[in-house]
């Protein structure tokens, strides 16, 4: 079924390039500041935890975009760093990578693992930008709409076994969609998800409670206080599939602020909830991005 889904995928992205571009006015130079969305930790574009349906890099449908991303989420008792990038095709294809790590610090040695041991992941991404354009289809309602795959491949298969884990490597897909409302100074975005990722894919995929897909929500809302800062917040859901730890929704309330064509800051407070038996896990997320 995986396989399937992913070849349809591929046969979708054939088809979206071959969709001869529309004629309409862009900016020169390219998108409108912010409409490309931050990147988030799994390399995407969206709004640092949730992935929006808008495709990363500056360019419209007349060039190639791209972006590079170095994250950190300094937690109480973990931090989690991610380094990584994207490409945008002709407004229309992203392709994206993560490499993510998981540090438990001191709580390591408490979970018996060691102290600073580390959880590491890849994440390639797929998005394809199916209909409407969030930016520039201001007199539709119809929202930008993209599909999308998230391959996960986490290093540590037996300690994942050991907590639980059915799997150490996973593919989410997701349908998102996405909707700025110029007149409002609104930036609006849903995507459902259907994983079975356990933390992010950091501690694996299914468990000893489930190892069936799930769909989850991912939300979001911002203003654009002026064409260089946009503040929000974000909700993102999760499978719950491990007996050992219970896994809750994630919550982010963050600023992006544009200060440069090319160059782009968040800062959040975040809320990742209970991770591996360790409670309220709330902290600050900074991330720096380099857009083209």
């Amino acid at each position: 079924m995986t396989r399937f889904l992913c070849h349809v995928l591929f046969a979708m992205i054939g088809m979206a390039l071959v969709t001869p571009a529309t004629a309409r006015e862009l900016r020169q130079g390219g998108k409108l500041l912010l409409t490309g969305g931050v990147s988030t930790v799994e390399g995407s574009a969206g709004g640092g935890l949730a992935t929006w349906s808008l495709i990363a890099g500056n360019e419209t449908d007349a060039g190639i975009g791209g972006t590079a991303h170095a994250t950190i989420v300094a937690l109480p008792d973990f931090d989690l760093r991610s380094v990584g990038g994207a490409v945008g095709i002709r407004n229309r294809v992203e392709l994206s990578y993560a490499h993510q790590v998981f540090n438990t610090r001191q709580a390591g040695a408490a979970l018996g693992l060691g102290r600073n041991f580390k959880f590491a992941q890849d994440v390639f991404g797929v998005k394809v930008r199916m209909v409407g354009d969030a930016v520039y289809d201001q007199d539709k309602v119809l929202p930008q709409i993209s599909v999308g795959v998230q391959y996960r491949r986490a290093d540590k298969a037996a300690v994942i076994a050991a907590v639980g884990g059915k799997h150490a490597q996973g593919t989410d897909f997701y349908l998102s969609a996405a909707k700025v409302v110029l007149s409002k100074s609104l930036v609006l975005g849903g995507t459902v998800r259907f994983t079975k990722a356990n933390q992010f894919g950091l501690l694996g995929f299914g468990g000893d409670k489930s190892d069936r897909y799930h769909a989850e929500f991912e939300g979001s809302a911002g203003v654009l206080v002026s064409r260089r800062l946009l503040i929000g917040a974000e909700l993102r859901t999760k499978p719950d599939n491990l007996g050992f730890a219970r896994e809750q929704k994630a919550y982010d309330a963050f600023a992006a602020w544009q200060f440069h064509r090319h160059l782009t800051v968040t800062a959040a407070y975040t809320d990742l909830g209970d991770i591996a038996t360790f409670k309220r896990q709330r902290g600050g997320f900074l991330s720096v991005q380099a857009s083209f």
